[in-house]
């Protein structure tokens, strides 16, 4: 192999490591969303402390959804349910969907469920 050649392949295995890295550090929608609305009034501390309104999955559920509605955000439910999944993961991990209200997964998935 040709030393132009050797440097070709190196400035492509390196693209190819900056595309994973990147990818392997893309935020979910969830984590957007909360990032970009919501962390300017909600620190991690808020969601540790005391008395937390959110108990479980659909309370955490409810909480975003009432949040948002007051801040006019004007999300669907499947971005609530992004957001109410992405705190779930990082912060509570309370067993999710394990109570969401069958009226919630149909509008989420669209008409006939799937």
């Amino acid at each position: 192999m040709t030393r132009p050649m050797m440097t070709k392949a190196r400035i492509g295995v390196g693209v190819v490591a900056l595309v994973a890295a990147f990818a392997a550090h893309a935020q979910s929608r969830g984590e957007l969303l909360y990032s970009t609305h919501c962390i300017a009034c909600h620190t991690t501390q808020m969601h540790w402390r005391d008395g937390r309104a959110a108990t479980d999955w659909p309370g955490l559920v409810a909480q975003v959804r009432k949040w948002q509605m007051a801040a006019s955000l004007s999300w669907n439910e499947q971005d609530v349910l992004e957001v109410a999944r992405y705190l779930n993961d990082t912060i509570y991990h309370y067993e999710p969907g394990a109570r969401v209200p069958v009226a919630w997964r149909k509008r989420v998935a669209g008409p006939g469920g799937g």
